[in-house]
């Protein structure tokens, strides 16, 4: 559960209505009978799970995605009624809770559904979607064969009924559509084996849900999307509707002081002023999520781009002034100040990583206000 004391200047502004609207959007993008599944797993992305399921399921979302039985458990809590699919692995232990607790779980081997069929008879049966690796080469069964034995086992099975199948695309977000064409093609002739057509058929996640509408099927799963981020630049560049994004990073100037030319700034004097500067402290550091290796990255006070210097913190670090502000003044790690935006892709690109990364290691101490 994310921290919800307001003592904290440093805060995670989630726009509610953003999310949304990129659902929204999403519905509108799709054929009608397509059913939209939100996925919140990593706590929504960063940006609060049982926040952003609400958002979505109010927007049209349908069923509720996570990658693990703990966070399956955590989201009912909250969500007692809506389909939740839990889509990593889980344990044979977890069958029978997630069956009581109405949870849909993944097959991934037929190992598993062996194990799950030697245990007693549960009150009531699991409901599983199972998964198909089409060259993820994550986890799934591969071949007709394989999955031809899994399916024998689950039809056998008193514990198990099987309620979906999936892939996931390793590569929608290129610019090359060849492999995931492959991909798809491939998933279909596996869905083919089956005696009878599944309730849900999905394939997409956002960058397919956006790119490739005729890939739809029964289900999309949107997640990083959800948020307002564009799964890669190609995708951004061939976006069918605009998104929008809805986490604000936001701190405020803690410590303001006017510092002669050669004073040393931090751990290891990394930074040296080279002439009178004005130098303000945050409180903001690594262990909320800002990467030592940002230092130089930009932030926004009073709508001006100004730099981080000195070695980043484990709670503080310092930037350059331009001039003389007072404590207390707002200051923009992520989002819009005036006319100027820093975006997560910003940090992204100077990380060297993906957006995902980035949204998802905001640390827990950093109280996230839903607006």
């Amino acid at each position: 559960m994310f921290n919800k004391t307001d003592y904290r200047p440093t805060k995670a502004i989630i726009d509610t209505t953003a999310i949304k609207h990129n659902a929204q959007h999403v519905r509108t993008h799709l054929p009608k009978e397509t059913q939209l599944i939100a996925v919140v797993k990593a706590e929504g992305y960063g940006h609060g799970a049982v926040q952003t399921a609400f958002a979505a399921l109010d927007a049209g979302a349908s069923v509720l995605a996570v990658a693990t039985p703990d966070e399956a458990i955590a989201l009912r809590k909250s969500h007692p009624v809506v389909d939740i699919l839990v889509m990593g692995p889980s344990p044979v232990s977890f069958a029978k809770v997630a069956a009581e607790q109405g949870i849909t779980v993944t097959v991934t081997s037929a190992t598993w559904v062996e194990q799950i069929n030697a245990q007693k008879r549960f009150d009531r049966k699991c409901k599983v979607h199972v998964k198909i690796d089409t060259g993820m080469g994550r986890i799934g069964v591969r071949t007709e064969s394989e999955l031809s034995h899994l399916l024998g086992l689950l039809d056998q099975s008193d514990n198990l009924s099987i309620d979906g199948v999936f892939t996931h695309f390793s590569r929608a977000d290129e610019e090359n559509v060849e492999p995931t064409r492959a991909q798809f093609q491939q998933f279909m002739q596996m869905v083919a084996c089956f005696p009878e057509k599944p309730r849900l058929v999905h394939a997409s996640n956002s960058a397919a849900t956006l790119l490739y509408p005729e890939y739809a099927l029964d289900a999309v799963r949107l997640g990083v999307s959800l948020y307002g981020i564009a799964p890669s630049a190609v995708v951004a560049k061939k976006l069918p509707f605009e998104l929008e994004k809805a986490m604000m990073i936001e701190t405020e100037l803690a410590y303001v002081k006017k510092l002669p030319a050669g004073e040393r700034i931090s751990y290891g004097g990394t930074y040296e002023t080279s002439e009178e500067e004005w130098i303000g402290t945050l409180p903001i550091g690594y262990a909320d999520g800002l990467k030592r290796s940002l230092i130089g990255q930009e932030v926004l006070v009073g709508g001006n781009r100004v730099p981080i210097v000195g070695t980043i913190c484990m709670d503080q670090c310092m930037i350059k002034l331009p001039c003389d502000y007072p404590e207390g003044e707002k200051v923009v790690l992520i989002g819009k100040q005036g006319d100027e935006e820093i975006t997560i892709e910003e940090w992204a690109e100077r990380l060297g990583t993906i957006p995902y990364e980035i949204s998802v290691t905001f640390s827990e101490r950093i109280p996230r206000v839903y607006k």
